[in-house]
């Protein structure tokens, strides 16, 4: 019996493993049996590859063929299997030399006609099939871009199937990919035109030299939008790991740009209030897909009008804002998304939201019921909470300019440059990853530096996990003021930017 190897990857999340293509070409009425866990869109792919097979010159076997996909109990979904199916097919007739295949991984969708189409999370597979140890892959032309992102693995790309066919005859050569260094940083709005509000520009500055949650309250037009939106122009561009990271989640997603695919800037992602839970955390059926906070990775989430969120969508925030990804069970399996972003909440102080709180109509239930959609445990787990007030002057600091961007991001990077090479013994990037743990034992401060902390705690002003974000807060203010450890004055401003009543 002809029999006939290839081999593709299945993505489970951003997690790729190596899958075995088999085709058996044996006795019997002609006919196609695909097995090994396809899902509805890999299940037609038989009927695809056959007329790609058949439209690109080549005989498909009047018998009955089997395809097997291995390992069998692994679930598979999508059309990225098509070129390797034609491929174990085509081998097993005798109608291509089959050594090429022994380490190439095929990935790509086929068209009617034979031509490669392009299929999600490229990325992530060959970054798999490097690790597992495979040397070339071919690709569609479209995703050749991407390739370029995985060194050691020889990316090919091959626009139709007769030119995998006449690459496999040794008949003719494929394109290769170019390394691909990303693009460069677009321009950010500056923090320059937002029009006064120093203590809020304070709390964007040090939200972005440590990495913390912030909150901002206040009245509607007073500059919330703004200052949000210019969060991500202070942050350092993303190291290369933190790149590739970033970029596996977006090409999963599809939504990666062909010609530059390597995401160099932090995503700064903002739903409208109206989201589905599982589109921001993430689902669908069979193997969930990435929501809204795993393309915010390394970036920024910000959540504007945050009381019209509801209860249940802000909630389901709570466990990945502590660890940092989400991990999402479904019928065909569970996956685990990276969702480690900086959190940005915007809201009124109230329903009816007046340009002026002293013209406010509702009742003071109304506005305990709009403000407690923000629950205790999610502002808990918020660092910084600044309440804005309504500008009354266009002529801001007596005639000056504010600061802009580009002023505030060099001290922003310096703090951050403190902050690693402080916790680089331990793995840790920014002053808002340190456990609390490491903060009281290994890194505690004198007590006289946290007896403004300890009175807040006695007194249930905060919680536990509040002190210890309190603490990070303090050390990201000393690495602004290029101090070797937090103070007295930091911890009691670090207090101030949570809970003025702990004070």
């Amino acid at each position: 019996m002809p029999l006939a190897r290839a081999w593709s990857v299945a993505l489970i999340g951003i997690d790729g493993r190596p899958v075995e293509i088999e085709a058996d070409i044996g006795a019997g009425l002609p006919g196609t049996k695909l097995v090994g866990l396809p899902d509805a869109g890999l299940r037609e792919a038989k009927d695809r590859v056959r007329a790609a097979v058949r439209n690109s010159g080549q005989r498909w076997p009047d018998s009955n063929v089997t395809l097997g996909l291995s390992p069998a109990d692994l679930p598979k979904d999508g059309s990225g299997y098509d070129l390797g199916i034609a491929a174990a097919v085509l081998a097993a007739s005798g109608a291509v030399p089959a050594p090429k295949l022994v380490d190439t991984i095929l990935l790509g969708e086929l068209a009617l006609d034979g031509r490669v189409r392009p299929v999600r999370g490229v990325l992530p597979a060959l970054l798999a099939a490097r690790k597992s140890g495979y040397r070339r892959a071919v690709v569609a032309p479209e995703s050749l871009a991407e390739g370029s992102l995985v060194g050691g693995i020889d990316v090919l790309a091959a626009g139709r199937l007769g030119e995998l066919i006449a690459w496999l005859c040794d008949e003719d050569g494929l394109d290769r990919a170019e390394p691909d260094h990303g693009r460069a940083q677009p321009e950010h709005p500056d923090l320059a035109d937002v029009a006064g509000q120093p203590e809020a520009r304070w709390a964007l500055e040090v939200a972005a030299a440590g990495g913390h949650n912030l909150l901002m309250t206040g009245p509607p037009g007073v500059g919330k939008t703004m200052l949000a939106t210019r969060l991500p122009g202070l942050l350092p561009a993303l190291g290369d790991d933190e790149a590739l990271e970033v970029t596996a989640v977006h090409s999963v997603d599809g939504s990666l740009e062909p010609d530059s695919p390597l995401v160099r800037v932090p995503p700064f992602v903002a739903p409208h209030h109206s989201i589905s839970v599982a589109a921001l955390i993430g689902g669908g059926t069979g193997i969930a897909t990435p929501g809204v906070i795993s393309k915010a990775h390394r970036g920024v989430l910000f959540l504007d009008e945050a009381a019209e969120y509801g209860g249940e969508r802000l909630d389901a925030l709570r466990t990945v804002l502590e660890e940092g990804e989400v991990r999402i069970a479904r019928s065909r399996g569970s996956v685990r998304y990276p969702a480690r972003f900086q959190l940005v909440l915007a809201t009124n102080t109230c329903p009816c939201a007046p340009p002026q709180e002293t013209e406010c109509r509702c009742s003071p239930a109304a506005r305990r019921r709009y403000l407690a959609k923000l629950s205790g445990p999610l502002l808990d787990r918020v660092d910084l909470r600044v309440r804005m007030r309504p500008v009354t002057s266009m002529n801001m600091a007596g005639g000056e300019s504010a600061e802009p961007t580009g002023r505030v991001r060099e001290r922003v990077v310096a703090a951050r440059e403190r902050a690693a090479k402080r916790w680089s013994d331990h793995g840790w990037q920014t002053n808002a990853e340190v456990p609390g743990p490491a903060l009281r034992r290994e890194f505690a401060l004198p007590p006289e530096a946290t007896r403004l902390l300890d009175r807040g705690l006695s007194r249930g002003a905060i919680t536990a996990r509040g002190a210890d974000r309190c603490l990070r807060i303090a050390w990201t203010l000393s690495d602004l003021a290029e101090a070797d450890e937090p103070t007295a004055d930091h911890v009691a401003a670090a207090l101030e930017f949570r809970d003025r009543r702990a004070a």
